[in-house]
């Protein structure tokens, strides 16, 4: 458990913004995508989303360190967290990230972004097919209701029907696709993680596997049944602040 407890700010750092970034990307494309139907956004949004599921998470790693790295050389070595002329931060949170910010240490910042930047967009183009999706659809079936049609003749502007009224209501079907997506990611880091010689707690959980030490195999089992029982609690909470009704019937 000490060894997972090391690990765990590694896999979560990651993770995080693997989702973070996968958000910022697929909720946009999906109320695109809604809004104008048959677009060459709407193509792109099933294009992207048919890829994102059909290739392998390791694959689509190998490859953006193929290209990226041994290719055209613009990201470092994946080879853990920080390059090798750079120093971990005073550990506070566990995130690198974090940590160099609060120590004031942008070089060990930017080194950690830049380390981070290639197994994020991995996590990130695994996790955007459902989110994107499930945005639009949730969109579609919202755009086309009463009320939007009443907002509309209202004299609303595009702006105010779209992100204030449809999209509030759409969330609820999204935000379960984000539980559900991170829980995905927790298994899938698994791959990522060794694939970018990542020192988290899934390689960790790799390596006790291979070694047939069974110990540290059930302290990560049960580290990821305490963050997805801990998960679906937060998305039960969040459930109650975008839709006041869920309260009510609570």
């Amino acid at each position: 458990m000490c060894a997972n407890k090391a690990r765990l700010p590694a896999s979560a750092e990651l993770t995080l913004l693997g989702l973070i970034v996968s958000m910022m990307i697929a909720v946009p494309l999906g109320i695109l995508a809604a809004t104008k139907p048959g677009s060459l956004v709407d193509h792109a949004c099933r294009v992207i989303s048919t890829a994102g599921v059909s290739l392998p998470v390791f694959f689509t790693g190998l490859i953006l360190v193929y290209v990226f790295y041994y290719l055209l050389g613009w990201a470092p070595a994946p080879l853990g967290r920080l390059d090798v002329f750079a120093s971990p931060p005073p550990s506070v949170t566990g995130f690198y990230l974090i940590d160099s910010l609060i120590a004031g240490n942008l070089e060990t910042f930017w080194s950690s972004m830049k380390q981070l930047i290639l197994p994020a967009t991995t996590l990130a183009i695994f996790s955007l097919a459902p989110i994107a999706r499930m945005t639009r659809a949730s969109m579609l079936a919202v755009l086309a209701s009463d009320f939007m049609r009443t907002a509309r003749a209202s004299g609303l502007s595009p702006y105010m029907v779209i992100v204030t009224y449809a999209f509030r209501n759409a969330m609820i079907p999204v935000v379960t696709t984000l539980g559900m997506v991170f829980s995905f990611l927790l298994g899938a880091n698994v791959l990522v993680e060794k694939v970018f010689a990542w020192p988290g707690i899934g390689s960790f959980a790799v390596e006790a596997l291979i070694a047939s030490d069974f110990a540290p195999l059930q302290g990560f089992v049960l580290t990821m049944a305490v963050m997805y029982v801990a998960l679906n609690l937060i998305i039960d909470i969040l459930y109650g602040l975008i839709d006041p009704r869920v309260r009510l019937e609570a």
